[in-house]
């Protein structure tokens, strides 16, 4: 089934226009998720907002948004005086300029979305679009109102398609300086940094995303699947814990485990060949 766009607009800059779908990348279609529910009637339990002091319902004509103010009193804010503050959407991808494609800290990667031609008499554009994008090596930074936000973007290729994502503003992003303020100076000798370093060399790999499991969601969906057959329920499984020992000591440890593995690989396969 094709997905529905989440949004529709138009894709304009520096002489390309195109309109455009907007879908998530993204699916969480898989993941377990549960309700609360009243465990003696087997009903839903409904969320409803009470005063904190009085502890009786508030409706929802009753309801105000409020900034706390450092007193604990707050400043209310009415609903129209928001919505006055929505920015106006003229439904446009607006490209600003272009970067090179690594000009994008990642860490201000937001959320990404697949951008694909809406109607059939655009595709042309769009896929000249993109391979201009492609043939150059650079990304197309942009702006637009989405989801009742301004939003900056970085339009870019990926896999035959476009990707454009939105990006965390510069207050959204904590520098590492405030992050980690207060460590001490390294103080360690070349000769651990050539144990990391090798270390390092000889477990290089490529990512393979499918790879890697959310373990958690598996067991979830494994314990659901047992209450559903009413069989036993499944075990936690540990990982066992490694022994915490000196780094220098792992290290070499960790070298010498990789390199006698390499050394058993090639023993494994010389045998082979002269079998033959």
């Amino acid at each position: 089934m094709t997905p529905r766009a989440l949004w529709k607009g138009r894709l304009k800059g520096f002489g390309i226009e195109c309109t455009v779908g907007l879908y998530s990348a993204l699916s969480s279609a898989e993941k377990v998720s549960f309700h609360i529910v009243n465990r003696k009637t087997g009903n839903r339990v409904e969320r409803r907002f009470v005063d904190s002091e009085t502890e009786e319902p508030v409706e929802r004509d009753e309801q105000v948004r409020g900034y706390q103010l450092d007193d604990g009193n707050y400043v209310l804010i009415e609903p129209d005086v928001l919505s006055n503050l929505v920015p106006h959407s003229d439904k446009t991808i607006a490209v600003r300029h272009f970067l090179p494609c690594d000009a994008v800290d990642k860490l201000y990667f937001d959320k990404p979305y697949y951008l694909a031609p809406a109607e059939k008499n655009d595709e042309e554009a769009f896929r000249a679009f993109g391979d201009a994008l492609e043939e150059t090596s650079t990304v197309a930074f942009a702006e637009a109102v989405l989801f009742r936000r301004n939003r900056a973007l970085i339009v870019r290729v990926h896999e035959g398609t476009l990707l454009a994502s939105t990006l965390n503003y510069d207050y959204e992003v904590r520098s590492a300086r405030n992050a980690f303020r207060g460590l001490s100076e390294p103080n360690y000798d070349q000769e651990l940094l050539d144990l990391a370093g090798h270390l390092i060399q000889t477990k290089m790999s490529r990512f393979d995303p499918t790879a890697y499991h959310d373990r958690y969601n598996a067991a979830l969906m494994e314990l659901v699947q047992a209450k559903m057959e009413g069989r036993k329920l499944p075990e936690a499984k540990r990982e066992p814990e490694d022994k915490v020992i000196n780094l220098r000591e792992a290290l070499r440890l960790s070298a010498k485990d990789v390199e006698g593995r390499g050394k058993r690989a090639v023993g494994s396969r010389g045998k082979t060949r002269k079998a033959g």
